[in-house]
């Protein structure tokens, strides 16, 4: 078994998420401690590497379906920046906690309706249609290969 140190070091949300299950189950020792918000707290820890993957992925999403269905020459390059930082993000998030890894799929088919919704609204806003955005929705959206890689959607037409 990997030692707990060790474990920190390697993945923060595994540790996070073992430190409040040993604190729960040591609560009827004498040591005076408020047990249960002790381990809440350290489970609030690796909540907010979720929370990062989710709002970095939800980000990636949006800019994706914007370039996908916008056939606009600008901010086609801003889009693509905005996609490669999230995803350095993500590589960040990673890096730290590598068993997140284990949800992106879940993730990525979570937050793809409210991205394709808030990226149909900003093409709207200047007259572009989002029947591109829709279609890429309707096949089910992007993988996590298009998501976390170097790919990037073709200009329509």
């Amino acid at each position: 078994m990997t030692k707990v140190s060790e474990l920190y070091d390697r993945d923060f949300v595994l540790w996070t998420e073992r430190q409040a299950a040993a604190l729960r189950r040591a609560k009827d020792s004498d040591l005076p401690l408020d047990w249960e918000n002790l381990a809440e707290e350290i489970e609030s820890l690796g909540k907010s590497d979720r929370r990062a993957l989710r709002s970095q992925i939800r980000r990636i999403l949006h800019h994706l379906f914007k370039l996908e269905a916008s056939p606009a020459a600008e901010p086609r390059s801003g889009w693509r920046a905005t996609i490669r930082d999230a995803r350095s993000e993500i590589g960040d998030v990673l890096r730290d906690s590598p068993s997140l890894r284990r949800e992106i799929d879940g993730v990525i088919a979570e937050e793809a309706a409210s991205a394709a919704k808030s990226a149909g609204e900003d093409l709207g806003q200047y007259g572009e249609a989002p029947d591109t955005l829709r279609a890429r929705f309707q096949k089910g959206g992007f993988t996590a290969e298009q998501v976390l890689g170097d790919w990037f959607p073709d200009p329509p037409g």
